[in-house]
């Protein structure tokens, strides 16, 4: 089994597979965005899919089912009104209104421990409707 760290309130672990993918994506930018999911058999919280750099927001949005709980890191480059390149990580909680309440809770109850675990994250935010997360959503908060 690969390494994980263990997240203590709630006994779920995070894999190194989830951390590397992070880094990859915040140091090289091999990555736009990385979609996790929490296995509830073995308590892990794995990769479930990662965007190349040359997929965006729309391919990320996809990537999210409409009935069931993820977490998801997503880089975003802009040009600010000084006409500087920037670059800010967002760390989004998806969880679905049509998802039910028992997948729900893990994945509130470890939303802390993984974002703990993934250091370089500067906006979180939680959507339970694409609405919540829309392109417009994150232009703004990273003004």
């Amino acid at each position: 089994m690969a390494m994980a760290f263990k997240m203590a309130t709630t006994g779920m672990w995070v894999t190194d597979e989830c951390k590397t993918s992070f880094m990859e994506m915040k140091w090289k930018k091999v990555h736009r965005f990385i979609v996790f999911k929490i296995d509830e058999a073995s308590r892990l919280v794995t990769v479930d899919k990662v965007g190349g750099p040359g997929e965006g927001y729309d391919e990320l949005a996809a990537s999210l089912p409409p009935n069931d709980c993820r977490y998801a890191v997503f880089d975003f480059d802009f040009v600010t009104t000084d006409n500087c390149k920037k670059s800010k990580i967002f760390f989004i909680a998806w969880s679905p209104s049509a998802s039910r309440i028992r997948e729900k809770m893990p994945y509130a109850t470890s939303k802390e421990g993984l974002r703990r675990a993934l250091e370089g994250i500067h906006y979180d935010m939680q959507a339970t409707a694409p609405t919540e997360m829309g392109m417009y959503v994150i232009k703004d908060r990273a003004k």
